[in-house]
């Protein structure tokens, strides 16, 4: 055999060898429960690529997957943060991007966690819901695509709105826990509050 035709042989084998690696490891990812960055260190927005529904079954709960993907609503009452008072950030359960903070959460009385504004506006997308015969505006997660809840206009000053968000759609991160979540950027109003000392000042 001449050493080109050892040479293209050798070229197939390879690129055979990969293409199965390669496959090998679609399904691995496909059907093992995969950490997603909601729970590891947040990277940022560039990094994070939606799980296949398949995946997000596995990874989530079926009252988080019924929420963020189904747009289900969870009990009132009855649900982890409606009465959580713990200064900290609130993030998408799905992909971890930052959404609201503690320091704009308030009882509203409905029994789901109520804020008067998002973290950051770009963060959330509002859309025209007329499901169950209502004329409501959902809101989802920017990145995640992740149904939260919807937000009414009767909420207190200055914004005079109420984000009724699910805490099936949220994960809680501490003030005490944000800089090594990788939310440090999140830190300064709650160091303004008093809420939090950086550790060079511990």
């Amino acid at each position: 055999m001449s050493r080109n035709k050892i040479t293209k042989v050798a070229a197939v084998v390879l690129l055979a060898a990969g293409a199965a690696v390669c496959a090998r490891y679609t399904i691995f990812a496909q059907s093992t429960n995969v950490p997603t960055l909601s729970t590891n260190q947040f990277m940022g927005t560039n990094t994070f690529i939606k799980p296949a529904p398949a995946v997000l079954k596995k990874q989530l709960t079926s009252e988080q997957y019924a929420v963020t993907q189904e747009a289900a609503t969870e009990p009132p009452f009855a649900n982890e943060y409606w009465d959580n008072h713990a200064p900290g950030i609130y993030v998408d359960v799905v992909s971890g991007q930052p959404l609201f903070s503690s320091l704009d959460k308030f009882d509203s009385g409905c029994g789901w966690p109520s804020f008067t504004e998002p973290l950051s506006g770009t963060n959330v997308v509002e859309r025209a819901d007329s499901s169950f015969g209502m004329d409501r505006t959902e809101v989802r997660s920017a990145l995640a695509d992740s149904h939260l809840g919807h937000v009414f206009d009767d909420g207190p000053g200055p914004t005079h709105l109420r984000y009724c968000i699910n805490s099936a759609s949220l994960r809680f991160i501490p003030v005490d826990k944000m800089e090594a979540a990788g939310y440090g950027k999140y830190l300064d109003p709650f160091i303004k509050a008093g809420l939090y000392k950086p550790k060079t000042a511990q």
